[in-house]
């Protein structure tokens, strides 16, 4: 009778072999001694079946061992070796670093033609279930459910139930139209070597990024405590104690001399643009330029509208950057950025293009920070490690608000409703026109605004 074991890596392979060695083991049959079970390694089964070993060892991941009595042969895998293998011990740690929603908690939640995911080979189409008979011929049948995916060039994969938590759900835009991997050809594994390469050269930038504004000295902003008083004003609210707390927290940051790393957290209408305009007044009146990013053309309009509104009276220029502008007028606007003539900026992503030089800037605000990349909000970061950063948001991210929990960020929260402030109501109504128009026209009159969600 031949052995052949079977390993989940190579690491397993070498750990397996030097058990056995130590162990001076010996196969026998009705209580009589045959030979040591001494495994000799083999590169894959193939090699094994050519050779004339009794005893061997690779590396395979397969899920049940089986027996070959045409070829005399009996295969085991390291599962059934040992109570536990490295997989499973391992599976503690993987399925912490696995995003939960895109796991599948039951397989009603697949459903036929559904691109997915598996861990080991990429893209496919998930099919169906289907039963099959893992007994060898002329034995018993035995039975076992598999999911049927189906890759490029029409290859079938066939994953046993039990490795269920290997396939997760397809992320991308246009699940129709998932690009599928083909089995085999490595492009999978490529696929993933750069990405982890991503991860890897993105965590170093922002490792060295982090690092230069921890030992570098920032700017201290100094004002004149009667302009600010002045400024806060014209505020036409009372501030609420949360939006008071977070304007004392960012002046204390900017006035600190340690550059400023700042998240505010708070509702839609609580107050959280209040706090960037005091701490856009407090950098313009320190000799410094303010950047302000915004996710949208029209978001962005809105911070122009307000800014400018609001420093009226002060001898501020704001421009603005979006795709509202002529090309004359973001020449024009960039050609004062350069020359320190813009002391607030407020744009999109051009902001972030190349073509911006700014001259002297001091703070950097983020609205809705959420919907902006890592790299498309630290590349602000990189222009000078020594910047101001102020962050808000009314729904921060994972990674944003870990690092304020862990303390790598400061957190202000504005969790208290403005005076006055009525409660948001919801209505569900049938689709129509009238309802539609009605709706619109009672706001309209009122003197209020109006958004509209077409699609």
């Amino acid at each position: 009778v031949r052995i052949l074991i079977c390993s989940d890596s190579a690491g397993r392979k070498e750990s397996i072999r030097q058990l056995f060695e130590e162990s001076n083991a010996v196969a026998g049959q009705n209580g009589k001694p045959l030979y040591p079970l001494k495994p000799e390694g083999f590169d894959g089964i193939a090699d094994f079946m050519k050779s004339g070993s009794l005893f061997g060892l690779v590396t395979a991941q397969l899920f049940n061992g089986f027996t070959w009595p045409a070829e005399n042969l009996i295969v085991v895998t390291e599962a059934e070796l040992f109570t536990t293998t490295a997989r499973q011990r391992r599976k503690g740690k993987d399925s912490e670093s696995a995003d939960p929603d895109m796991l599948f908690k039951d397989l009603s939640e697949l459903k036929i033609g559904d691109p997915v995911v598996h861990s080991d080979h990429g893209i496919g189409r998930y099919q169906g279930l289907v039963l099959l008979n893992l007994a060898p011929p002329k034995e018993e049948p035995i039975f076992e459910e598999f999911l049927h995916l189906v890759y490029a060039n029409e290859a079938t994969l066939y994953v046993p139930v039990q490795q269920l938590q290997m396939v997760t759900r397809y992320a991308g835009s246009d699940p129709d139209s998932a690009p599928l991997h083909q089995l085999g050809s490595g492009q999978w594994d490529k696929a993933k070597r750069k990405a982890a390469q991503q991860i890897r050269d993105t965590a170093a930038e922002l490792l060295s990024l982090y690092a230069a504004r921890a030992i570098r000295k920032g700017h201290a902003f100094e004002f004149s405590a009667h302009d600010y008083a002045a400024f806060a004003e014209s505020f036409g609210f009372e501030e609420t104690p949360d939006q008071a707390n977070a304007i004392a927290a960012v002046i204390g940051d900017m006035t600190s001399g340690t550059p400023m790393d700042r998240l505010v957290c708070g509702d839609v209408g609580f107050g959280k643009t209040e706090v960037a305009l005091r701490a856009s007044f407090v950098a313009v009146m320190g000799g410094k330029q303010v950047a302000i990013l915004a996710p949208t053309t029209l978001l962005a309009e809105q911070h122009v509208a307000t800014w400018k509104d609001r420093f009226a009276d002060w001898p501020v220029r704001i421009v603005e950057l979006s795709r509202f502008k002529t090309t004359k007028e973001i020449n024009t606007a960039l050609e004062a950025i350069a020359k320190g003539e813009a002391d607030i900026i407020i744009g999109t992503h051009k902001l972030l293009s190349k073509e911006t030089q700014f001259a002297n800037l001091g703070l950097v605000i983020v609205d809705e920070e959420h919907r902006f990349g890592v790299r498309q909000k630290d590349a602000l970061k990189a222009l000078r490690a020594e910047v101001d950063i102020l962050t808000l948001t009314a729904t921060p991210i994972p990674r944003t608000l870990g690092m304020a929990m862990e303390g790598l960020r400061e957190f202000s929260i504005i969790a208290t409703a403005p005076q006055k402030r009525l409660a948001i109501k919801t209505f569900v109504r049938r689709e129509g026109d009238g309802v539609i128009r009605e709706a619109v026209l009672r706001e309209i009159k009122r003197g209020g605004q109006v958004y509209f969600l077409h699609n």
